[in-house]
C-alpha cells in the first residue's frame, strides 16, 4: 500500500482532497471524501495520528468555522456602515407628515424566540461578535465552563439581545428627532417616532411543553418589569439625576423584582402562592401598571426645557411607548388541540361536534353571544387543569397586575380552522381581556397553507370576529416557514406562504376591513432550510414577505405590520452588541415594506402563471415525494439525531428505544432537528431537491422566466448558496460507513493485520443492515435531480457569485471526512469490546446498535455499567488474616476503559465539535 502523506493541518487536508477529486474524473464513482476519512483512519488505527493530535486539528476547523461565519455576518448586516446607513434613512424631505409615516408606524416588530439554535457557548458568540466589527479573525479566549442550556438560560440570552436592541433603536430615535428639529423646527415635537417594537415569546411558549409551569411565566414577566423599570430609570438619571420619577421608577422596579423572586420559586402549596400573590396584587406607591403618567409629564417636562434634554426626554418616551412596563411585549403560544379540549367543556351537548363543521361555527357564535366575563384571581390560576384557559388566565392576571397597557398576543398553532380562533376570543371575552389580546393563527402545515385562504374567507365573515378585529386594530396571522418548508421544501413554502398573505389582503378587503392593520408575524430562522435568504438582508426581508404580497396590502389601503423572529442564539447573534443591533435595525428600515411602490409593474413570475405554478407544484411534489419515502426517512433518522448538539432546553425527539429508531416517523423530529441533520450530512434537500426536475420538461422557458424575474431570481440565489455548501459524494460517504463490504475489504491482503479481527467483527454484523443502501439509493435520487439542476443554472445568470465558495465547501468536506474517521474508530473500538453479560435487557449488541446509531451517551453508561472500574477492593478493609486472591484485581476493565470505552468518549466529543463547525459553514444550527 503506497503511502499517503497527511498532516493534521486544514492546510494539508485540502490539498489532499482537491487532489482526491481528480480521481473522480477517471472513476465516476470514486468517493474523495471516504478516501480521505480512510487515510486519517489507516494513520489513527496505525498509530501514527493521535486523538490529541486530531483535536488540535479540530481547534483549527473550529476556529476557520467560526470566521466563515463571523464573515457572512458581517456581509449581510455591513456593521461598517450602520452609522452612515442611519443618517441616510434619517435625512428629511420637506414633508412632515411623509416623515411621520416613515418613523410613527413600525418597520418591523421584531420577537427574540426560544427555538433550540443554542449552539454557540456565550464566549464563541463574542468572539464572532468582536470579528464581526473588528472585520478580523475570531480570538477564542480561556472557555469558562460550557453553561447548560436551560429556560432560564435562554431568557437571560433573550434579555440581552433585547437589551441591545433597545439601545440600537434609541441612538436611531434620537437620530431621527435630531433630523426633524432640523428640518421642522415648528412641528419636530409632534413627531413620536416608533420604528420598531420588541417582544418575547421565551417563558411564554407552551406548545409541546410540560416544564413551563404557569408561574414560571409570570414569574419571567415580572423579571422583564424589573429590569425594563431599572433601564428607564438609568436613562432617566443620565438625563437628569434629581428628577422625581427616578425614585419612582427604582421604586417600582424593586417591588417587581422582589415579586419576581417569589413566582420563580415553588408555589405548588397553597400558602406559599398565596403569600406571594396577596404581596403582588396589594396596592401600594410602588405598584405601577401604566406609564401613561409618567409619559405624558416627560412630554411636558421636553417641552420646557432646551434643545439637547427635550430630544433625550423624547427619546425616553419613544422606549416607554414601545416596551411598555417589560423589555417588550409577550407572544403567549398555544396549540389548537388545547384550545379544542378547552372549549369542548364549554359546548354541553354540543362537545364532540365536528369543529371543522358549521355546526360548530353556530354553537360557537352562541357561545360568544352569550358569554359573560368572570373575574379571576392567582387561585384561579392554581386549580385550573387545561392548559389553554390556564393561558388566558394568567394573560389577565399580567394586565390586571404587571401592565395594565401592553397588548398581548396569543399564537395558536397548528391553526387549521376558523373556529379554533373563535374559541379563542370566548375564553378572550369570558376573562376580560378580549380588548388586550391579539389571537394569531400559525399557518405552517401543508394542510393550512393549501386551505388557508379559504380559512381566511371564512373567519374574517364573521360578525363577531370583524368586530374583535376593529376594537383592537388589526388582523393578526403567523406563518411557519420551518415546518412548512419541511412537509412542502422550503422554495414551495416559501410561494405558498406568499399567496397566503395575498389572499389576506383580498379577504381584509372584501369585509370592509381596510382601515385597519394586517400584522404579519414571518416565523423564520436563520439557516437556509428555515427561511433565512442568505444573499442580503433585502432578499432576507423579502424572502418572507415578498414585493409581490407588499403590494397586494398596498393597493388594497392597507397598512402593513411585519412581524419577523429572531430565533434563540443563532437569532440573537445579530443583536450580539448594541453596534450589531443597530446595523440590523438600519438594515430592516433600509429594505422594509414602508419603502412600497404599489405601481412597480408586475413580476413575469406572477403574469406567466402557466409556468411558474407549475415549477411550483412540481418542486412541492417532488419534496412530497422525499418526506414519504421510507429511504429519506431512514436516512435522516439512521444515526442524524446524534450528530447534533444540545442546542436547546426543549427536547428535538420523542423518546424511543432501539426498535422504534429503526422505524421512527420524520414528524417525530421537529423541524430545526430536521434541518440540522440536513446539513451535517451534507446535502440540504428540502431547498435543492426537485428544482432542477421541476424546470426539465420546459427547461429553455422555466430558465427565461427565472431569468427575467426579480422573483425568479430570488428562488435561484437561494438554490446556489445551498448548492454551493452542498456535497452528494459526502450523503454517499455516510452509507459507506454500513457497508459491510468495506469493513470485510479494508485488512485485505494484509494492509491492516492488526484491525483484522474487528474488521470482521463489523462486516458480519453490517451484512444485513439497510443502512448502506439506504444511502446509496438516496444520493443516486439527489445525483439524478441535481444532473437537471445544473442544465437549469447554465441557462439563468448568477446574481451573487463568491469565488471563495470552493474553499468553503473543501473545508466542509475535510470536516467530515476527519469525523467520518472518528466514526471508524468509534465502530472498531466498540466491536473490539469483551463480550458482557446482559443486564437490564440490554446486550451487547444493543450496545452496538447504540454506537451505530450515536445514541453513545446510552452506550457509553452500559459499557461502564459492564465493565466498572469503581467498586471495593481488598485493601479497603483492615483484616488480620492474610490472603492472596485475587490477585490484579480490577486492572482488566481499567484496561478496557482506557483502549475502548475512554477513546470512543473522546471522538463523540470531537464529532460534535465538528458538527459545529459544519453548522458555522452553514451559517446556523438547522
Amino acid at each position: 500500500m503506497a503511502e499517503t502523506t497527511i498532516e493534521p493541518t486544514l492546510a494539508s487536508l485540502s490539498e489532499r482532497l482537491r487532489i482526491l477529486h481528480r480521481q473522480t474524473r477517471e472513476t465516476p464513482l470514486f468517493n474523495p471524501v471516504f478516501q480521505l476519512s480512510l487515510d486519517i483512519s489507516r494513520k489513527l488505527e496505525g498509530g501514527e495520528l493521535s486523538i490529541e493530535a486530531l483535536a488540535g486539528l479540530v481547534d483549527e476547523l473550529e476556529t476557520q468555522s467560526l470566521g466563515a461565519r463571523a464573515a457572512r455576518l458581517r456581509q449581510l448586516i455591513e456593521p461598517q456602515d450602520a452609522v452612515q446607513r442611519l443618517s441616510a434613512l434619517s435625512v428629511a424631505n420637506d414633508d412632515f407628515e411623509m416623515y411621520r409615516a416613515m418613523w410613527e408606524r413600525p418597520h418591523m416588530h421584531a420577537v427574540f424566540t426560544a427555538h433550540p439554535t443554542f449552539l454557540l457557548s456565550p464566549h464563541r458568540s463574542e468572539a464572532v461578535a468582536e470579528a464581526v466589527l473588528s472585520g478580523g479573525e475570531p480570538r477564542l479566549r480561556e472557555a469558562p465552563e460550557e453553561p447548560e442550556i436551560t429556560l432560564r438560560y435562554e431568557h437571560d440570552r433573550a434579555m440581552a439581545a433585547l437589551a441591545n436592541a433597545q439601545d440600537a433603536r434609541d441612538r436611531m430615535v434620537s437620530g431621527v428627532l435630531r433630523e426633524a428639529r432640523r428640518a421642522f423646527p415648528d412641528r419636530w415635537s409632534e413627531l413620536q417616532p416608533l420604528p420598531f417594537r420588541f417582544a418575547t415569546w421565551v417563558g411564554y411558549d407552551m406548545d409541546g411543553r410540560t416544564d413551563i409551569k404557569w408561574y414560571t411565566s409570570i414569574a419571567f414577566r415580572l423579571a422583564e418589569k424589573a429590569q425594563r423599570l431599572g433601564r428607564y430609570a438609568d436613562r432617566l438619571t443620565e438625563i437628569d439625576a434629581a428628577h422625581d420619577f427616578v425614585a419612582t421608577l427604582r421604586a417600582a422596579s424593586d417591588r417587581a423584582e422582589t415579586s419576581a423572586a417569589e413566582f420563580a420559586g415553588d408555589l405548588s402549596d397553597p400558602e406559599a402562592l398565596s403569600a406571594a400573590a396577596n404581596r403582588l396584587t396589594r396596592d401600594g406607591p410602588d405598584k405601577l401598571l401604566s406609564l401613561t403618567p409618567l409619559i405624558e409629564q416627560l412630554e411636558s417636562d421636553a417641552a420646557a426645557g432646551d434643545a439637547e434634554r427635550a430630544i433625550a426626554l423624547r427619546t425616553l418616551v419613544a422606549a416607554m411607548r414601545a416596551d411598555g412596563l417589560g423589555m417588550g411585549w409577550i407572544h403567549f403560544r398555544v396549540n389548537a388541540k388545547q384550545l379544542h379540549n378547552a372549549i369542548r367543556t364549554r359546548l354541553g351537548d354540543a362537545a364532540d361536534i365536528d369543529l371543522s363543521s358549521r355546526g360548530a361555527i353556530a354553537a360557537l357564535r352562541e357561545l360568544l353571544a352569550n358569554v359573560e366575563p368572570q373575574s379571576a384571581n392567582f387561585a384561579s390560576l392554581a386549580v385550573e387543569s387545561s392548559t389553554a384557559t390556564r393561558q388566558f388566565l394568567a394573560m389577565a392576571q399580567i394586565l390586571k397586575h404587571i401592565d395594565a397597557d401592553a397588548p398581548i398576543r396569543m399564537l395558536v398553532a397548528e391553526c387549521e380552522q376558523p373556529s379554533t380562533v373563535l374559541a379563542a376570543l370566548y375564553f378572550a371575552r369570558l376573562f376580560g381581556i378580549a380588548d388586550k389580546v391579539d389571537v394569531s393563527p400559525l399557518f405552517e402545515t401543508e394542510t393550512a397553507l393549501e386551505h388557508g385562504g379559504r380559512f381566511l374567507d371564512l373567519l374574517l365573515a364573521e360578525p363577531d370576529y370583524r368586530a374583535y378585529a376593529r376594537t383592537r386594530g388589526r388582523v393578526a396571522i403567523q406563518t411557519g416557514f420551518s415546518d412548512a418548508g419541511r412537509f412542502v421544501g422550503q422554495i414551495p413554502a416559501s410561494l405558498a406562504i406568499e399567496r397566503l398573505q395575498g389572499r389576506l389582503a383580498e379577504a381584509m378587503d372584501a369585509n370592509g376591513l381596510s382601515d385597519i392593520t394586517a400584522l404579519i408575524f414571518d416565523t423564520h430562522g436563520e439557516g437556509m432550510g428555515r427561511g433565512a435568504h442568505p444573499s442580503s438582508f433585502e432578499d432576507r426581508i423579502e424572502w418572507a414577505l415578498s414585493p409581490w404580497a407588499q403590494r397586494r396590502f398596498a393597493r388594497a389601503g392597507i397598512a402593513l405590520e411585519p412581524e419577523a423572529s429572531f430565533q434563540g442564539g443563532d437569532g440573537y447573534l445579530l443583536f450580539a452588541t448594541p453596534d450589531m443591533a443597530l446595523a440590523t435595525l438600519t438594515q430592516i428600515v433600509a429594505h422594509s415594506p414602508a419603502h412600497t411602490d404599489s405601481d412597480v409593474p408586475t413580476d413575469p413570475f406572477y403574469r406567466r402563471t402557466d409556468l411558474s405554478l407549475d415549477f411550483y407544484r412540481a418542486i412541492k411534489d417532488h419534496q412530497r415525494e422525499h418526506l414519504e419515502s421510507r429511504t429519506y426517512s431512514r436516512a435522516i433518522t439512521a444515526f442524524g439525531l446524534g450528530l447534533l448538539n444540545e442546542t436547546g432546553s426543549r427536547r428535538s425527539r420523542r423518546q424511543s428505544d432501539l426498535n422504534a429508531d429503526r422505524e421512527m416517523s420524520l414528524r417525530q423530529i421537529r423541524a430545526i432537528p430536521h434541518n440540522a441533520i440536513l446539513q451535517q450530512l451534507g446535502y440540504p434537500v428540502n431547498i435543492i431537491a426537485g428544482v432542477g426536475s421541476a424546470a426539465e420538461t420546459n427547461i429553455e422557458e422555466v430558465g427565461a422566466l427565472l431569468s427575467e424575474s426579480p422573483r425568479g431570481r430570488q428562488i435561484m440565489r437561494l438554490v446556489r448558496a445551498s448548492n454551493a455548501l452542498a456535497s452528494i459524494k459526502t450523503v454517499a460517504a455516510f452509507g459507506e460507513l454500513f457497508n459491510s463490504a468495506y469493513w470485510a475489504s479494508r485488512p485485505y491482503r494484509g494492509t491492516e493485520p492488526h484491525l483484522a479481527q474487528a474488521c470482521e467483527a463489523l462486516a458480519e454484523y453490517l451484512i444485513k443492515d439497510d443502512r448502506n443502501g439506504v444511502f446509496r439509493r438516496l444520493a443516486s435520487r439527489l445525483r439524478v435531480d441535481a444532473l437537471k439542476l445544473h442544465r437549469l443554472f447554465d441557462l439563468v445568470p448568477d446574481d451573487d457569485p463568491h469565488p471563495e465558495r470552493e474553499s468553503v465547501r473543501r473545508a466542509i468536506g475535510v470536516l467530515q471526512a476527519v469525523r467520518l474517521a472518528l466514526l471508524q474508530h468509534m465502530f472498531l473500538k466498540v466491536v473490539s469490546v469483551p463480550a458482557f453479560s446482559r443486564a437490564n435487557d440490554i446486550s451487547r449488541t444493543d450496545v452496538l446498535e447504540m454506537v451505530f446509531t450515536l445514541r453513545i451517551d446510552e452506550a457509553l453508561a452500559q459499557l461502564r455499567r459492564a465493565f466498572p472500574t469503581s467498586f471495593p477492593r481488598k485493601d479497603d478493609f483492615r483484616l488480620d488474616e492474610p490472603g492472596e486472591y485475587p490477585r490484579g484485581e480490577g486492572e482488566g476493565y481499567a484496561a478496557i476503559r482506557k483502549n475502548y470505552i475512554d477513546p470512543i468518549e473522546q471522538a463523540y466529543a470531537l464529532c460534535l465539535r465538528i458538527s459545529t463547525a459544519i453548522a458555522n459553514e452553514f451559517g446556523a444550527h438547522g
